[in-house]
């Protein structure tokens, strides 16, 4: 397993991260990850759609549901565009969140069961066994147009060039 060191942080202490790095120009890795009622859902389901995949730790921390939040309001903007927003958090958790803050256009879901998603993305923490703050956009076939990486995991993601990139794509 690649491991990655020094090119992210979590409150200016390096952390490790699981996995390669993906890069604008890669062709996205296919990966399973979960609903909110545990079905599961391919990456390739979506295909012939531009996609964001919003990468976070914790649904329940300040930053990762100011991003997703951010990223719903976005969905509505966006036509042809499936946001998944992806995390190690339970369905369960999950579900009870996305009713209680209206989250209903970015399919909130889980790379809980095998880490699918996050050790094929590069997104593991290593020492924490969450996934990192990062936000990957692709094209309709399947290539990566956009890679942010949060060099800060406390830190919000750029959303204006992530959007920008999906706005290119359109």
């Amino acid at each position: 397993m690649q491991k990655r060191v020094n090119e992210v942080t979590m409150r200016g202490v390096p952390i490790t991260l699981l996995g390669p790095k993906i890069n604008v120009g890669d062709i996205a890795p296919d990966f399973i990850v979960q609903d909110l009622v545990m079905k599961p859902i391919k990456l390739s389901d979506f295909k012939g759609k531009i996609r964001i995949i919003n990468s976070v730790p914790s649904i329940d921390t300040s930053v990762c549901s100011a991003q997703v939040h951010r990223f719903n309001v976005e969905a509505a903007k966006l036509t042809d565009t499936i946001i998944f927003s992806i995390s190690l958090d339970l369905p369960f958790a999950l579900n009870r969140y996305c009713a209680a803050e209206g989250i209903n256009a970015v399919r909130v879901t889980s790379d809980h069961k095998d880490l699918d998603f996050g050790l094929k993305y590069g997104t593991v923490i290593e020492e924490l066994r969450l996934l990192s703050r990062a936000v990957f956009v692709i094209d309709k076939n399947d290539k990566i147009a956009y890679v942010e990486y949060v060099k800060e995991t406390s830190s919000e993601p750029n959303y204006d060039k992530a959007l920008a990139a999906v706005k290119a794509l359109a």
